[in-house]
């Protein structure tokens, strides 16, 4: 995702996105806080679906797996899911519903998902990443930008 100001001429913005088209998703917004939303959905989407698949993997060492059939077992349905709903046009919801049958396994474990708040968990990660996106922009506009990390920092030892 990108923006531009309203200096930026055609031929900027043409170049600008044939760089990142070949990159990847060349995506421009209309507005810069739509790219505090994109860092806070996407940029730090990976490290949502790493923890997922962490879980997953750790549970299915927990039902006897050895960690590396559990990993490839896990990675396996991840990318299959992705190419899956990626290649449909159907909605997320639609094709979750579409592998679960009434009174089954997977209705249970969604059962228990929704009952763990699960969507709610993600949804709030997702605020909180945003509201952290915005006060880091916020410092480094105000001239506050570099700060140390807690490993850096020096100790009150």
């Amino acid at each position: 995702m990108w923006t531009s100001t309203d200096a930026v001429d055609g031929e900027g913005r043409r170049r600008v996105r044939a760089l990142l088209s070949a990159l990847g998703v060349d995506e421009p917004v209309h507005h810069e806080s739509e790219l505090d939303m994109a860092t806070a959905l996407s940029g730090t989407g990976p490290a949502y679906v790493f923890l997922f698949m962490e879980a997953l993997i750790d549970a299915g060492v927990h039902l006897g797996f050895s960690r590396r059939l559990a990993s490839k077992l896990v990675y396996e349905t991840v990318r299959g899911s992705v190419e899956f709903a990626a290649s449909n046009t159907l909605h997320p919801a639609e094709l979750r519903n579409q592998v679960t049958s009434p009174g089954g396994t997977t209705a249970e474990a969604q059962a228990q998902l929704e009952r763990g708040r699960m969507r709610t968990v993600l949804s709030d990660a997702v605020w909180a990443a945003y509201r952290r996106c915005v006060q880091l922009g916020e410092l480094a506009q105000s001239g506050g930008g570099h700060r140390q990390s807690p490993a850096t920092a020096p100790s009150d030892d």
